[in-house]
C-alpha cells in the first residue's frame, strides 16, 4: 500500500481534472442518503469510456483523496472485440492516471450473435448479462467487494417511464444493492446528478470519451431514445419534472413495488432493467 500511495503522489495533478462543485455536491449526497461507501471498502469502477463513467472515476477519486472514509478504487472495462467499438485507448489513459486497471476482453458480441440465432434471447439481455459476469469475476478475483455503475438521474427516469409503459411495473434501476451472491454491493453515485453535469464535465475537462457504436444498439431507433426525447419535450414545458421524478422514484431505488409488497424478486433482474442505458449496452 505504501509502494501504491508513493507511485500516486508522483501522479501530475494536471492528469486529474478538477471536479465540478455542482457534480461534487450530488455524488456526495448520493453517497450519504444510499450509505454506498463504508471503511476499508475496495470499489472497482466498470468503465466503458463514456462520459459517465469517466466522470465517476473522476469524481470517485476526488472522495477518496477528501473523504474521512477510507477507501480504495480501481477500474475494469470490458472489450467485447467488436470493430465498432475499441476501448483499448483507456489503457494508456490509466496507467497516466496510476489507478489500477483491469481490461477483460471477450468476444461477447460474436457469442450473442450465436446465442440469438438460437434462441429468442436478445443481443442486449445477453451481452448485459455477459459484462456483468465478466466484472463481478474481475472483483472477486482480485479482492473488490463494491461495484461502482455509471446510471445517473436521466437513466433511472427512463427506465422507470419504460418499466410503467412497456412492462406495467413500478421499478427502476437501484442506488445500491447487493448481488444475488451476496459477496458484491453495486452501487450507482450518480443516481442524484443528471446526464448534462457529465457532458459538461467530460467536454471542459477533455476526457478521453470512446464513442460506443453497438450495431445491435445502432442498427434502428430505440425505445429508450424515444423515451428521452420524449422527457426532454415534457421538461421543457415543465422544468421541475426531473425532482418530481426523482421523488416518484425513491422509494424504488432502495426497493421495489415487489419487495414493498412482499414478493420475492431477484435484485439481478434490475439489471435488465439498465441495459442499454443512454444509447450504450450498460451492464
Amino acid at each position: 500500500k505504501e509502494e501504491n500511495d508513493a507511485a500516486a503522489r508522483k501522479i501530475p495533478a494536471a492528469n486529474f481534472p478538477p471536479v465540478p462543485k455542482r457534480l461534487i455536491h450530488y455524488v456526495g449526497k448520493a453517497l450519504v442518503d444510499y450509505s454506498m461507501i463504508n471503511d476499508g471498502d475496495r470499489i472497482l469502477v466498470a468503465l466503458s469510456g463514456g462520459k459517465d463513467s469517466l466522470s465517476l472515476l473522476h469524481v470517485l477519486n476526488y472522495f477518496k483523496k477528501k473523504s474521512p472514509v477510507k477507501f480504495d478504487i480501481g477500474a475494469v472495462t470490458v472489450d467485447p472485440q467488436t470493430p465498432e467499438y475499441d476501448p483499448s485507448s483507456l489503457i494508456p489513459y490509466l496507467k497516466s492516471l496510476g489507478i489500477p486497471y483491469f481490461y477483460e476482453r471477450q468476444p461477447i458480441m460474436e457469442q450473442a450473435e450465436e446465442v440469438n440465432s438460437k434462441t429468442k434471447v436478445s443481443i442486449c439481455a445477453f451481452c448485459s448479462r455477459m459484462k456483468r459476469g465478466v466484472i463481478y469475476n474481475c472483483a472477486r478475483t482480485n479482492g473488490y467487494n463494491v461495484i461502482a455503475m455509471g446510471q445517473h438521474l436521466d437513466d433511472l427516469a427512463e427506465s422507470f417511464i419504460m418499466s410503467a409503459f412497456y412492462n406495467g411495473l413500478l421499478r427502476t434501476m437501484k442506488a445500491n444493492y447487493t448481488n444475488d451472491a451476496g459477496d458484491l454491493r453495486i452501487i450507482r453515485p450518480l443516481v442524484l446528478s443528471r446526464e448534462k453535469y457529465m457532458a459538461e464535465f467530460a467536454r471542459e475537462a477533455k476526457l478521453p470519451v470512446i464513442a460506443e457504436n453497438c450495431p445491435a444498439c445502432f442498427a434502428a431507433p430505440k425505445e429508450r431514445h424515444r423515451i428521452k426525447i420524449m422527457l426532454s419535450a415534457q421538461e421543457n414545458l415543465f422544468p421541475s419534472l426531473f425532482p418530481s421524478l426523482l421523488k416518484t422514484m425513491q422509494p424504488l431505488m432502495t426497493a421495489n413495488l415487489e419487495d414493498i409488497l412482499g414478493a420475492t424478486k431477484s435484485n439481478e433482474d434490475d439489471e435488465q432493467i439498465g441495459k442499454c442505458s443512454s444509447g450504450t449496452c450498460e451492464v
